[in-house]
């Protein structure tokens, strides 16, 4: 998988050589996220591991994401997707997390619509943990 317009290469050896820690937790991408990092050589540097949570179980056991959460507002939500991401920062000790959630299709799922995603890149390097979320619908 590449990234249009983005340098992995640069982007990993920036990371290695900052001492930046990453870790995955995918729903959405099914492990691509990780494997995309993992074809940059060097990533085993900055790449502590990740996790693919398809279901609400793995999302809650492994990752720690509230199962009140996600009854509430269902698995693609932006407070998810960073409960997702900070989960991975625990289970892995990273200090970055990266996370994927979104409806692929071809239906609907939870009365979200197909393409609808939602990204969660918190920091656990702060004291308080900050979160980007970015969230789109792909046509």
């Amino acid at each position: 998988m590449t990234v249009p317009g983005m340098d992995l290469a640069a982007l990993v050896a920036d990371a290695v050589a900052s001492g930046l820690s990453v870790s995955t937790a995918e729903s959405l991408t099914g492990g691509m996220l990780a494997a995309t990092i993992v074809d940059v050589p060097g990533a085993s540097g900055m790449l502590f591991g990740g996790v693919v949570a398809y279901q609400n179980e793995v999302k809650v056991r492994a990752l720690g994401v509230s199962a009140e959460l996600l009854e509430e507002r269902g698995a693609v939500d932006a407070d998810v997707a960073c409960a997702m991401a900070l989960g991975a920062c625990r289970l892995t000790g990273a200090r970055v997390g990266l996370s994927t959630t979104g409806v692929a299709g071809p239906e609907p799922h939870q009365g979200k619509p197909v393409g609808q995603v939602y990204i969660g890149l918190p920091s656990t390097g702060r004291s308080k943990p900050t979160n980007i979320t970015l969230a789109g619908t792909v046509p």
